[in-house]
C-alpha cells in the first residue's frame, strides 16, 4: 500500500480542519467516502467538499473494500462503538479525541486494539506538533531550574443551546471537550497526576466551568482550568514555574493560531514564535506514516487509557460522575 483511503463517519464541522484541509498538504492519503446518521446531509457535505463517495450507512462504509482506514468525528459517546466496528471491519482508525467518553470504554476499546494488527490512534492532534517537543527541550535545559508548579487554561465560549457539548447523553462537557487539553500537555510534560481537589461550575451533569489541582512526579504543582461558559469567555495558555524562571506559552494546544514560547531567567527574556503548520498536517502525517509501517503511533491506546483514567478522576473529585457510564 502506497496510498490510504480514508472513509469518515460523521458529517461533524471539525471534519473540514481536522481532515479535509491536511489532507490537500500530506502525500498518500485521500478521502475516498463519507458517511453520515441523515444519509441527505453527507450527500450534500460530500457534493460540496468533492468526496467521491456517500454511502447510505456507517456499517455500508466499513464494508466498503476500498477503504483501508477511518477518521471517526462523531461525538464522544459513540467513540467505542464505531472504533470497535471499524476493528472488526478491518480499518486502521483515527478517532476523535476523547478517545471514548470513560475510562471503562477505553480499556474495552485498548484490550480489542491488543488483538488487531489494525493501527488506532487517538485524534490528539497537538501532540504530535513541534511545539511540545520543544517545551520538553526548554524544561530539560534546565533554563527555569527545578520546576515547582504549572497552570494549564483552555477557555472557549459555547453558549448553551443544542450544541453537543451540552448534551449528556452524547458525552458532553467542558473537561471532555476543552479540559482534555490542558490535562493532556501537563500529563505529557510531568507524569502521570495525582487528582488533590477539584471543583466545577455544572447544569444537569454538563460542567462549564471547571478548576484542578493535579501533583506531578517531582512533587510538580500543576492547576487546570477549562471552561464552556464563564465569565472569562476565553484564555489558551501555559505557565510553568520553576526555581530559577518561568516558561509561558500563548496557544499552546493551536500553535497554528501564533503560539509565542516566551522563558523569563536570570533577569532576562527570551522569545521564540513556534512553527504555524497546522497540528492537523502534523497528525495526519503521523497516521499515515504509522499505517504505512514507517512511524510509531505516540497518541495509541496506552496513553489514552491513561488519560481517560485522569479525566474520569477529575470528575468524581467534582462530585460528578464520569461520562456516559451505566
Amino acid at each position: 500500500m502506497t496510498e490510504i483511503q480514508i472513509g469518515v463517519l460523521g458529517a461533524a464541522r471539525i471534519l473540514r480542519g481536522a481532515l479535509l484541509a491536511p489532507a490537500q498538504r500530506v502525500d498518500g492519503v485521500t478521502v475516498a467516502a463519507i458517511a453520515a446518521r441523515d444519509p441527505a446531509r453527507a450527500r450534500t457535505y460530500a457534493a460540496k467538499h468533492r468526496i467521491p463517495r456517500v454511502h447510505d450507512s456507517y456499517e455500508a462504509l466499513l464494508a466498503d473494500p476500498a477503504i483501508d482506514a477511518v477518521y471517526i468525528p462523531s461525538p464522544a459517546a459513540l467513540h467505542a462503538r464505531w472504533t470497535m466496528a471499524a476493528l472488526d471491519a478491518g480499518k486502521h482508525v483515527l478517532v476523535e479525541k476523547p478517545f471514548t467518553a470513560n475510562a471503562a470504554e477505553a480499556e474495552r476499546v485498548a484490550a480489542a486494539i491488543a488483538t488487531s494488527d489494525r493501527v488506532v490512534m487517538e485524534a490528539y492532534h497537538t501532540g504530535h506538533h513541534p511545539l511540545t517537543a520543544r517545551l520538553r527541550e526548554i524544561l530539560a535545559s534546565g533554563e527555569i531550574g527545578t520546576v515547582r508548579a504549572a497552570r494549564a487554561i483552555f477557555l472557549v465560549p459555547v453558549p448553551p443551546g443544542r450544541n453537543i457539548r451540552w448534551n449528556p447523553a452524547l458525552g458532553g462537557g467542558g473537561l471532555l471537550d476543552v479540559g482534555y487539553y490542558p490535562v493532556r500537555l501537563l500529563r505529557d510534560l510531568f507524569g502521570e497526576a495525582t487528582v488533590e481537589r477539584a471543583h466545577a461550575l455544572h447544569r444537569n451533569g454538563i460542567d462549564r466551568y471547571l478548576e484542578a489541582d493535579l501533583t506531578f512526579p517531582g512533587d510538580v504543582r500543576g492547576t487546570v482550568v477549562s471552561s464552556l461558559w464563564s465569565r472569562h469567555l476565553f484564555g489558551s495558555s501555559l505557565r510553568v514555574d520553576g526555581d530559577r524562571g518561568r516558561l509561558t506559552v500563548s496557544w499552546p494546544y493551536l500553535p497554528q493560531f501564533g503560539s509565542r514560547i516566551t522563558v523569563r531567567a536570570g533577569g532576562r527574556a527570551h522569545r521564540e514564535r513556534a512553527d504555524r503548520t497546522p497540528t492537523y498536517v502534523y497528525q495526519l502525517r503521523a497516521f499515515r506514516d504509522a499505517v504505512l509501517g514507517d512511524g510509531p503511533i505516540l497518541t495509541d491506546a496506552a496513553a489514552a487509557v491513561s488519560q481517560m483514567r485522569a479525566l474520569d478522576d477529575i470528575y468524581v473529585a467534582c462530585g460528578l460522575r464520569p461520562r456516559c457510564l451505566p
